[in-house]
């Protein structure tokens, strides 16, 4: 995947157990503090977000998508920058997501994709 920018800790939400652990073993191996969440109201419930880091959030999942998450994060000032993992998006969840201030990468995911994706969140200006 390439190296971490810095070390970051990342926040990653998806609902499927074996994606979870592969992309946390990969982001880790890269040298990434990750930290796992099967849905989007268990990292919404969360009282403290760090300062820094990533959000790499699936669009798909149970309840609350991984969009309208970051919408809701965004309504309580929550500036991390975000990464929505998707398949085909469309012009509704594109627009959307600019609006948020969302970078969207597309499956099937390489990892030197996601890599680069996450350092240049990582090195962008805060959105919003």
């Amino acid at each position: 995947m390439g190296t971490a920018v810095r070390p970051a800790p990342l926040l990653l939400v998806d609902d499927d157990p074996a994606v979870r652990t592969a992309l946390k073993f990969a982001l880790e191996i890269d040298g990434y503090e990750v930290e796992t969440f099967p849905d989007a109201e268990s990292l919404a419930a969360c009282p403290r977000l760090p300062a820094e880091g990533c959000l790499v959030v699936d669009l798909q999942l149970p309840g609350m998508d991984g969009l309208e998450l970051v919408e809701v994060l965004r309504r309580r000032a929550v500036r991390l920058p975000a990464l929505l993992i998707t398949t085909h998006p469309n012009a509704q969840v594109r627009s959307r997501a600019k609006a948020a201030g969302v970078d969207i990468v597309e499956k099937p995911l390489l990892a030197e994709t996601l890599g680069e994706a996450i350092n240049r969140a990582l090195t962008a200006p805060p959105p919003g």
